[in-house]
């Protein structure tokens, strides 16, 4: 059974995601992502004050390295489309734009031992984005499995990264969410992820 634990002072939400049937990004997602563009653009939009802290309260500049929810809100509000991936990371992506909330999922299929854990990046440690080049964790924080980092609140690695070949899944809220947040996210998983949802 899969354990998140976090080594750093971070209250994070975790679940773990099974019977999953990812597909490629789905047409009756569409009113999701228009929801998504909506709170971005809207004066009421979610502040990423949260996420910046968390940042900074272990001493890294969150606008020299970004909160993937800070940077995919930006995003929106520059008038680029939101990035459709597959039927579970557009969940990701709506959620985090409209909570502004970090989310990392990881394919427990990929995943090295049955622990997650959240902590800073020792000296050297990095790993390989997704679409990107080598992800620098060293004093930052990270999320880690038996091999090594895997993910971080500004990007997750491509050796553990979600595809429509992933059965189980960890998905991780960076900060604290509300009640009603997680029965909306567990509402959309098992929609659009085909998937169940346990709390960890």
């Amino acid at each position: 059974m899969l354990k998140v634990r976090s080594e750093i002072e971070v209250e994070p939400v975790a679940f773990e995601l099974y019977e999953l049937e990812v597909t490629p990004p789905r047409e009756d997602f569409e009113l999701e992502v228009a929801r998504t563009i909506q709170v971005a653009k809207s004066k009421d939009a979610p502040a990423a004050g949260r996420a910046r802290e968390l940042y900074r309260r272990f001493g890294l500049d969150p606008t020299r390295v970004r909160p993937s929810s800070e940077a995919l809100l930006r995003r929106l509000k520059k008038g680029e489309p939101m990035p459709r991936i597959n039927s579970l990371v557009d969940v990701g992506n709506a959620m985090s734009v409209q909570l502004q909330v970090p989310v990392g999922l990881y394919d427990l299929g990929k995943v090295k031992g049955d622990e997650l854990v959240i902590r800073l990046g020792a000296e050297g440690e990095g790993y390989t984005g997704i679409g990107k080049e080598h992800v620098n964790v060293a004093g930052r924080i990270c999320v880690a499995d038996a091999e090594g980092p895997c993910g971080s609140p500004s990007a997750d690695s491509a050796r553990t990264m979600i595809t429509t070949e992933t059965e189980r899944a960890a998905w991780i809220y960076f900060l604290t969410v509300r009640e009603d947040d997680v029965d909306r996210t567990a509402e959309l998983i098992a929609v659009f992820g085909r998937g169940l949802i346990r709390m960890l």
